[in-house]
Order: C-alpha cells, then sequence, then structure tokens
C-alpha cells in the first residue's frame, strides 16, 4: 500500500517544500514519475497555468519525471492515455480549486481506479486544498455550503483546508452536520503525511493541523506525529 499527503492550500510555494520533497522520497526519489492532475482549476480556465505552475515546483525540487495529466472533465477522465499515465505514477498530486467541481469529475471514473490501482502499488496520492478534500467521505461544497460525496479513500473524515484563513469559517456547520466525523483542519502551506512507523500521520510545514473528533480537539506542528485515518482501498 502507499502513502497520502494532504496539504491545507497554498501550494507550490517556499514552506511546502518539506512536504512535497517527502513526497518524492516516499515515491522512489528524483527518478519517479510524476503525475499532476490539474481538474479542480478548470471551472475558471486556470487548469494549465496551475497545472503548469505545480510541474515546474517539482522540477525545481530535482523530479525528472514531471507530467501534466490534463484530466479537466468527465469525459477526459476516461481517456485511456491518461488513465495509464495515472497507473505508471509513482507520486499522484491533485491541485487545489473547485472541490465539488473535482469529486464529480474524478468519482468512479477510469482515472480514479487507476489512482487507486497505482496506489495498492505503492504510489504516493497528494493534493492540496480541494485536492485533500476529495479524498475523504465527504466534503464542504463552500459555494453551495452543503456537503457532497468524497472519493472515500479516508473513512469518516473531512478536510477543512485554510484552516488557519477562511477554512475556519466552515467549522461550525461541519461539527453540527458532521458529529460524529473526523475532521482535519490543515493550515495553509502545510502537509501530513502518513509515513509513520506504525501508520502514523507526520507533519510537515509552518503551519499546524487541528484534529476536531469525539468533542475534543488537538493541535499538530511538524516533528510531531498522531494515530490517524487510515486508508480504505477498494478496487
Amino acid at each position: 500500500m502507499g502513502y497520502v499527503m494532504l496539504q491545507g492550500g497554498a501550494e507550490f510555494g517556499g514552506h511546502m517544500k518539506s512536504s512535497d520533497q517527502r513526497a518524492i522520497s516516499l515515491a522512489g526519489g528524483l527518478q519517479a514519475p510524476v503525475g499532476i492532475i490539474p481538474a479542480a482549476a478548470a471551472p475558471d480556465d486556470n487548469h494549465l497555468h496551475a497545472g503548469r505552475n505545480g510541474q515546474q515546483w517539482f522540477r525545481n525540487l530535482g523530479a525528472r519525471d514531471v507530467s501534466l495529466i490534463m484530466v479537466v472533465d468527465r469525459a477526459s477522465a476516461k481517456v485511456p492515455q491518461f488513465t495509464t499515465q495515472i497507473r505508471n505514477a509513482k507520486l499522484i498530486y491533485m491541485l487545489g480549486g473547485f472541490p465539488a467541481y473535482l469529486a464529480d469529475v474524478i468519482r468512479g471514473s477510469p482515472c480514479w481506479h487507476a489512482m487507486l490501482a497505482a496506489f495498492k502499488r505503492g504510489a504516493v496520492l497528494a493534493g492540496s486544498s480541494a485536492g485533500a478534500m476529495v479524498l475523504c467521505d465527504l466534503l464542504f461544497n463552500p459555494g453551495t455550503k452543503t456537503l457532497t460525496d468524497g472519493l472515500g479513500l479516508l473513512p469518516g473524515c473531512c478536510v477543512i483546508p485554510h484552516h488557519n484563513t477562511f477554512g475556519r469559517q466552515w467549522l461550525p456547520q461541519l461539527q453540527k452536520d458532521l458529529p460524529r466525523a473526523t475532521l482535519i483542519g490543515i493550515d495553509e502551506q502545510t502537509g501530513m503525511i502518513n509515513d509513520g512507523t506504525s501508520g502514523e500521520w507526520n507533519i510537515y510545514g509552518p503551519g499546524a493541523v487541528t484534529i476536531y473528533r469525539h468533542n475534543q480537539v488537538t493541535r499538530h506542528f511538524a516533528g510531531e506525529s498522531f494515530k490517524g485515518p487510515v486508508a480504505a482501498v477498494t478496487i
């Protein structure tokens, strides 16, 4: 089984270096193929620009094989060329943007099955902001202020990105609507990876990860680890 990296937003900036470098290492090193999926940025026609930023970022970190996989809608999520690229990637990164749109594009698609197959063989599945949100059971759609189904990789969880800025405003509604869920608040330019020796999650970056669970609140910072959600894979 592979690894999961969740980031709180403001990706491809200086403080994201530590988590992204760790993801590259877990993927197999600088020669490992990296695939960037820009679908979340498609609704405002920013997918090409944002995706190329991601390509340049990972190349600047030393990654030598970085592809922009142009999955941007339901039709492209079925393209055999893209599913093959995803299946062969060792680090698959979904960038931020519109979470509900991203979930609708990926959910149940051949590309999602390819992502799960890669993950089962040891790949890193990564996402920032919207890309992190969709990996959980449920996600909050800030446009409609409603909950919608995510991809279900992390059962019983809901990610709150940008937790140190505007994301925290979603908390009261999520605590009301999801009283039994584990809410994961991730600050911007901060990441968490389930790379601990016993499956613990480690924190990377300058901010905190705040866990809301069973009426308890805990905060974790870089250098700390904690017991968190366990990925569930069904193919």
